[in-house]
């Protein structure tokens, strides 16, 4: 098992993508990985925007980052709703300057601008939010996943094969 001993975030809210929310938690689970279900707090389940339910096992106020060794943050409208929670963007930036793995997909993006950690990073996303993270000092790229140090960024669910063999490495260094 390549991440035994690996202790991982990955964050849900409302009309989270679905694929992009539960393609990484299995198959980190499967790597080996402890993988922890981090909501908001505004909710005790949550729902994706394919109506897959999922339950948190805690919310971002309830947790130090400083116990993980990264955050997974899935697209779809959920970062949206997670950048309206400053518990949320706290853990975020607080394990991004602590150089754990932080791995964002999709609108993701949107929390990665809100936390004002990509200012001379390269990273991609949903073509619709390159605008967002230019504005913040980001040098967007459209590639299917881009490696910046341990910050991670895919595009879209095509990407999520490509996303998640680029987080398993980031976790193994």
């Amino acid at each position: 098992m390549e991440l035994k001993g690996k202790k991982v975030i990955i964050l849900v809210e409302q009309m989270y993508n679905d694929l992009e929310f539960w393609y990484p938690y299995y198959r980190l689970k499967e790597a080996g990985a402890q993988v922890v279900v981090v909501g908001s707090g505004s909710s005790e389940e949550y729902t994706g925007k394919s109506g897959l339910p999922c339950k948190a096992d805690t919310s971002a106020g309830q947790i130090s980052g400083a116990a993980f060794d990264g955050v997974i943050i899935p697209g779809g409208y959920a970062p949206d709703h997670m950048r309206r929670h400053p518990s949320m963007v706290k853990l975020v930036k607080d394990l991004f300057e602590a150089g754990k793995v932080v791995a964002a997909i999709c609108h993701a993006g949107w929390m990665l601008a809100s936390a004002e950690i990509v200012n001379g990073r390269t990273v991609t996303s949903f073509f619709s939010i390159k605008d967002d993270l230019v504005h913040t000092g980001a040098n967007w790229v459209d590639q299917e996943v881009v490696v910046d140090k341990k910050l991670i960024t895919s595009r879209k669910p095509e990407d999520l094969p490509a996303f998640t063999r680029a987080i398993i490495a980031a976790l193994q260094s």
